[in-house]
């Protein structure tokens, strides 16, 4: 991560000024993990399924966040193109995922758009513009409690103390 803030004018497509990132303008070292994270795993995807593809995730709230419990999102941006004028035709994918990470109830929206564009020019002059959004949610739930109702680990060291583990142990012994 360069941190730094570009400004861009985006009727002369230039970068006008580029500055260091301000203290108040970084993540929290939790969010910049999971960030990261995240951002590795999607230049992988995007590097095998766009070979010149490029990828970035931002965080756009929650970037406060010292740890678990807080709400926060991430906006996930993929971009690839091909041009070919020699084969008379260009493409370009664009997709926009916003990830909102809700604590209470433990919940992740996940918002897309995806615009793909196609043009050839042999003989004629096609356009292929499609667009498509996305939404979907889902809750995650601790597949276990930490702790069982009884308040203590569970002692998987000594697991004979328990009467079906003996009860099991003395079968298997019996059937051989």
């Amino acid at each position: 991560m360069t941190a730094q803030v570009a400004t861009v004018d985006h009727v002369k497509q230039v970068c006008i000024n580029v500055r260091p990132a301000s203290d108040e303008e970084l993540p929290s070292p939790y969010i910049d993990e999971f960030r990261g994270t995240l951002a590795d795993e999607l230049s992988k995807y995007v590097g095998e399924t766009y070979p010149k593809g490029t990828c970035a995730v931002y965080c756009i709230s929650g970037k406060d966040a010292e740890g678990p419990g807080a709400d926060f999102e991430f906006v996930i941006v993929i971009s690839a193109a091909k041009y070919s004028p020699q084969n008379f035709c260009n493409g370009r994918w664009q997709s926009i995922w916003n990830v909102d990470f809700k604590d209470d109830p433990q919940l992740v929206e996940i918002k897309g758009k995806i615009l793909v564009g196609s043009h050839y020019f042999e003989e004629g002059n096609v356009h292929l513009d499609a667009k498509n959004e996305f939404k979907d949610s889902t809750i995650f739930q601790d597949l276990r409690r930490k702790l069982p109702v009884t308040r203590t680990l569970f002692p998987w060291h000594n697991t004979l103390q328990f009467s079906l583990t003996r009860d099991i142990t003395r079968e298997l012994e019996i059937g051989q």
